[in-house]
Order: structure tokens, then C-alpha cells, then sequence
């Protein structure tokens, strides 16, 4: 049975992401623990970069907090393609809350993150972020 994940934005907009529990396990199943115990809600995409990711999951939102541990990486084969989710670090092995969806392709990242599942609906709605836009609320479920 295949994971799927939803977030959903203060304005009511939805993002719909098949995640890549095969690829990543481990990391798809902390992003559904804290999801799913609402440590994403209220947070915000603390940093937006046109063309490049939309980054979210940090507490303090400034790019510099986590949820008091850090996971190791599951480099696998999926590539950086628009409307990718993947984990942002500090350096390898360094994850924890914090996650980007990239804008467009950034081959120079594959390899280097854990790409764990991709926007199938609602690109628009990241499209459309201009920096500190909140989630109101981030589930994970089985599809």
C-alpha cells in the first residue's frame, strides 16, 4: 500500500504528494510521524527561492531548527525533477523536520538528498509561494 501525503495551506489550497516509502522508508515514516502528530501545522515555507526549492519544516522558522534529532540519509535513485520532495540537511546524515520541493530540475542535488516523493497535485499552489506562507496542517495516510 502506497503513502501518500497532503498539506494544506492557510489559504485552503491542497498539495497532493505520493511519497516514496520503497526508496526511502526510513525517512517517509519520520515525515508521516511528525506529520501525522502535527508538528508541521502552523509552520511555514521559511525560505522560497523562485526557480530553485520552497523549503519548510523548521520550528523556529529560520532554517536553523529540527525536531531534537537528526535521521541519515537514503540516497536513491530518484532524480531532482520538478515537484520533487525531498530532505534538506546540514551535510549528510543531518536530517530531520526540515524538506524542499524543488521548482524545476536541480541535478546537482541528486545524489546528495534523500528524494522521498513527488507533488501530483497542487504544484500551482507552491508556484504561488512568496516566503513565510504557512501550512495549516501536513497529513500522511495510506492511499
Amino acid at each position: 500500500m502506497a503513502k501518500k501525503a497532503k498539506i494544506t495551506l492557510a489559504n485552503g489550497s491542497e498539495v497532493h504528494i505520493d511519497l516514496h516509502d520503497q526508496d526511502a522508508p526510513n525517512t517517509v515514516a519520520n515525515f508521516e510521524k511528525l506529520a501525522n502528530s502535527g508538528f508541521y501545522n502552523g509552520l511555514t515555507f521559511h525560505r522560497v527561492i523562485p526557480g530553485f526549492v520552497a523549503q519548510g519544516g523548521c520550528p523556529n522558522g529560520t532554517g536553523t531548527g529540527g525536531p531534537g534529532y537528526q535521521i541519515n540519509c537514503e540516497i536513491n535513485p530518484n532524480k531532482h525533477e520538478r515537484g520533487v520532495l525531498a530532505m534538506a540537511h546540514a551535510g549528510r546524515n543531518t536530517g530531520g523536520s526540515q524538506f524542499y520541493i524543488t521548482y524545476a530540475p536541480q541535478p546537482h542535488l541528486d545524489g546528495g538528498h534523500t528524494v522521498f516523493g513527488k507533488v501530483t497535485q497542487g504544484m500551482e499552489h507552491i508556484d504561488a509561494l512568496q516566503g513565510r506562507d504557512k501550512m495549516d496542517k501536513v497529513e500522511v495516510f495510506d492511499a
